[in-house]
């Protein structure tokens, strides 16, 4: 952590001397202090980064004293904000305070160079003496995301048995399946793996996964299977007015269903929670997957034998170690005996394997035998593998550590939002960008301490999380470099709170709905991230809007920005969503006050915003943004588009029936030419489609259309996008009962035309040639959903680059064509299962790449 904290106090000080001096005065002296103390520091960090083992030694002094010299400077920074906004609030009263230089005390300072300057002397001589060694921070250069490899190793047998009680027994009786065994044995993998399987996929046309642990709230649970539920089912089988309990009660009684219960702890868990689960006596082959450690929880539950899972064998743990270290190396003698000896070491524990497997994947063979003795010292120190999972953290880089022990911070099994996370990382300074964030990412994933959950449709990242015993460690990790100073996680008592680390606090965080009042916010001073979405407050204090270093706030609907958003001029992302009690309730609006235009580094702009307001005269763009997502009703002037230009990802919802009249000039949007993903959405009705002829940026790389009704014809904008990876039409984003990618030929043998066709042959081969190209060139992912599209021709030139196609609720579409299964970059087709002449098509599509070419495809149904 002595790293992080010297990086974030270097990037504080750098912007104290470059502030202007009419605002924050400082003396002379008190800016030699201020650049001595930054010399000292870089000294440090130096030192820090390549001699992380003889820094060791150092590291708490050198944490305890970065933090208090950074929070010395953040104060100052504070003090003179908040001398400036009384200021203010007395001239609009008639009485102007006059303006004195605010000479701030920096003896402080002083105390933490008596501190620091012993440190930073001992190591430049340190340094001298060894000579200059290469960093061991990861900033090796851009990295690109890593493979998941999704094969098991040692489960072979359990999936066999588990898919033998789950398929192929239509009406048979509810069932209930454990699986048990030790922490980081593999529970959660063998049920993901069963999950996902394409036999159970396609066996069960309700499937939900959640996640119970040790700090449950039933009531929470029941909204997330809800929300889970509602995605997959029509809209007519549960009444809007029902309790939660009744429609979950419902749905799970008349349709057959899989549910992976994660993680369940306690016996009155299970007992608070089976309730939602319909009748346990309906006969139409559900099934219930249960993952716990406790072997007492499934005989209190009296269900079948369950599948206890054991240490993996010698010859499974070196597969799995392979897999994870050096997949397709071959090793010289010597280093194969040491890994043989890690192997040993690591006592079949999967988790331990995967973990250690991380830490030689990124080392260089040489430091392998260092490896091996610290695994075995952590064996003969203790019988239980916490040391050994550990070591994980030893041999992680200083600048990947706090990203990690941020990780820890969230709840016990939660599933992380990549997208979320990203952000949250850049308010606090651990890095700069979302590219070097992604890169920090990526070599976490590649030493294996966050699990990739979930997938976007063009196959990047979208989720993970971190295991229990992980997410231990790195809590007592955190606990032992005195992080709990900086990083709060669902503390239910701001008061409370205020009382030890109001100070120094920098991340307040909350994932749960509780009853804390938010007025207690006004002494924590040097907050840069504020995420209170999921309390049950209706309104943010006024301090809040006084928090001169917030750079990242979230709240929940439906609480208003008010005007003094302006004044957190550090802002960077403004989320605003409807908290866990509110999800039913989305279509709430919020409000911008016109001080939106006056946040210069403002950069992510998500909510439900019923309105962007239209800037009054001469407005300053908003450089930062990136990203604005949802803004209902955008008009996209050329004056919008111009304020707006640096927009990467927009989504906008329109109302055909409410405003039909209207222009919104989406013709304009081609002037967003950083524009990468874009998403128009039309609601209840589609008289918007004569007025709005969207020309989309050639840079697009995501787009989705729903409800514009617009011709199959109007698709030939779109297929010529060079950029397009995934397209989504949704809700009749097209219509129209044919749609056609071919260039039909004009087969007329008049012989008086025979020689003008002759000579324009070539001409019109080169034209057809380049329209193939043009065609859905890069597109990897399609999905058309409520179609009434019945006829589609088209070819595999046209396709090249898909990999997967989703077609559902297309009911009058009963096939496709058979060339679609030549596309050799395809992976995977998705039909709703209703369809059976389109289920049966594609199925054999599927038999005959099989059969002919050898190839997988693989068929799911919806």
């Amino acid at each position: 952590m002595a790293y992080a904290v010297c990086h974030s106090l270097i990037q504080t000080i750098d912007r104290i001397l470059n502030l202007d001096d009419k605002k924050y005065p400082i003396s002379v002296e008190g800016k030699q202090r201020i650049k001595d103390l930054l010399a000292r520091i870089e000294t440090i960090k130096q030192f820090l980064e390549r001699y992380p083992k003889e820094a060791a030694s150092s590291e708490t002094a050198v944490t305890n004293a970065a933090n208090q010299a950074e929070d010395v400077m953040e104060h100052f920074i504070y003090e003179h904000y908040h001398w400036d906004l009384q200021a203010e609030k007395m001239a609009s009263v008639g009485r102007p305070r006059n303006r004195t230089e605010i000479l701030y005390d920096f003896r402080e300072l002083d105390v933490v160079m008596g501190k620091i300057s012993p440190i930073a002397i001992q190591m430049a001589e340190i340094q001298q003496q060894q000579g200059v060694r290469p960093a061991t921070t990861a900033l090796s250069g851009p990295v690109s995301q890593p493979a998941i490899d999704t094969e098991t190793v040692g489960l072979e047998e359990y999936l066999k048995n588990i898919k033998a009680l789950m398929c192929g027994q239509p009406k048979s009786q509810r069932q209930v399946i454990p699986i048990t065994g030790m922490g980081g044995i593999g529970k959660t993998t063998l049920a993901r793996t069963v999950y996902n399987d394409e036999d159970v996929v396609n066996e069960f046309p309700l499937r939900v996964w959640i996640v119970v642990s040790h700090n449950y709230k039933v009531e929470t649970i029941f909204e997330e299977l809800l929300y889970a539920l509602e995605k997959q089912i029509p809209g007519s089988l549960v009444e809007k007015s029902e309790t939660v309990e009744n429609k979950l009660h419902r749905i799970l009684t008349l349709q057959k269903y899989l549910i992976v219960v994660d993680d369940l702890w306690s016996t009155k868990a299970w007992y608070e929670i089976r309730k939602a689960f319909g009748d346990p006596m309906k006969c139409d082959g559900s099934r219930i997957v249960i993952t716990t450690r406790d072997e007492d929880v499934v005989k209190d539950i009296g269900t079948s034998t369950p599948h206890k899972m054991e240490l993996m064998s010698p010859e499974n743990s070196w597969i799995l170690l392979k897999k994870k270290a050096f997949r397709d190396t071959d090793l010289e003698p010597d280093i194969k005996k040491i890994s043989e000896e890690v192997v040993t070491s690591c006592g079949g524990l999967p988790l331990a394997i995967v973990l250690i497997g991380g830490i030689l994947s990124e080392a260089k063979m040489e430091a392998w035998a260092d490896i091996a003795r610290d695994v075995k010292s952590a064996v003969e120190s203790s019988t239980k593998f916490g040391k050994r999972i550990a070591l994980s953290y030893t041999y992680l880089p200083v600048d990947l550590r706090p990203c990690f022990l941020y990780m820890g911070a969230f709840p016990e099994d939660h599933e992380i939002r990549i997208s979320k996370l990203i952000k949250l990382w850049i308010a606090e300074g651990f890095v700069g960008n979302e590219n070097e964030a992604k890169d920090y990412l990526y070599k976490l994933v590649k030493r294996n301490l966050p699990s990739i959950t979930s997938f976007k449709p063009n196959a990047e990242f979208k989720s993970c999380n971190i295991h229990d015993l992980v997410r231990d460690m790195a809590k007592s990790q955190a606990l032992v470099e005195n992080y709990e100073r900086r990083l709060s996680n669902g503390h239910m008592d701001l008061t409370r709170l205020a009382r030890a680390y109001a100070s120094t606090l920098r991340s307040c965080l909350t994932f749960q709905p509780n009853e804390s009042s938010l007025s207690g916010l006004r002494k924590f001073k040097l907050l840069r991230v504020l995420d209170v979405v999921d309390t049950n407050a209706y309104s943010l204090p006024a301090p809040v809007f006084e928090l001169f270093h917030l750079r990242y706030l979230a709240f929940g609907c439906p609480m208003e920005v008010p005007y003094a958003i302006s004044r957190l001029q550090n802002l960077r992302a403004l989320i605003v969503r409807p908290s866990k009690r509110l999800r039913h309730h989305s279509s709430d609006n919020v409000d911008l006050p016109l001080e939106i235009w006056m946040l210069p580094l403002l950069t992510h702009l998500v909510s439900f915003f019923d309105l962007l307001p239209v800037p009054e005269g001469a407005a300053s763009a908003l450089k930062e943004l990136l990203t604005l997502n949802v803004v209902k009703k955008l008009i996209c002037t050329k004056q919008m588009m111009g304020l707006l230009y640096n927009l990467k990802k927009l989504a906008i919802t329109y109302f055909g029936d409410k405003y039909p009249n209207e222009d919104y000039k989406l013709h304009n949007l081609h002037l967003l030419t950083q524009l990468e993903k874009l998403k128009l959405v039309v609601k209840e009705g589609s008289l918007l489609k004569k007025k709005a002829k969207p020309v989309f940026p050639k840079t697009l790389k995501k787009l989705t259309l729903s409800g514009w009704r617009f011709t199959w014809e109007d698709m030939k904008a779109i297929s010529a996008l060079p950029k397009l990876q995934v397209l989504k039409l949704r809700d009749h984003a097209f219509e129209g009962g044919a749609w056609s990618t071919i260039v039909e030929d004009n087969d007329d043998d008049d012989e008086e035309e025979e020689e003008a066709r002759q000579q324009q042959q070539q001409q019109q081969q080169q034209q057809q040639q380049e329209q193939v190209g043009d065609l859905f060139d890069k597109l990897e992912y399609l999905l058309i959903q409520e179609s009434d599209l019945e006829e589609w021709k088209t070819k595999k030139d046209h396709f090249l680059s898909l990999k997967r196609l989703v077609l559902y609720r297309c009911d009058k579409l009963k096939e496709i064509p058979k060339d679609i299964g030549n596309i050799l970059e395809l992976k995977l087709i998705e039909v709703d299962r209703t369809n059976k002449s389109l289920l049966e098509c594609v199925q054999g599509i599927r038999d005959y790449q099989k059969d002919n070419n050898d190839r997988v495809l693989q068929v799911l149904q919806l």
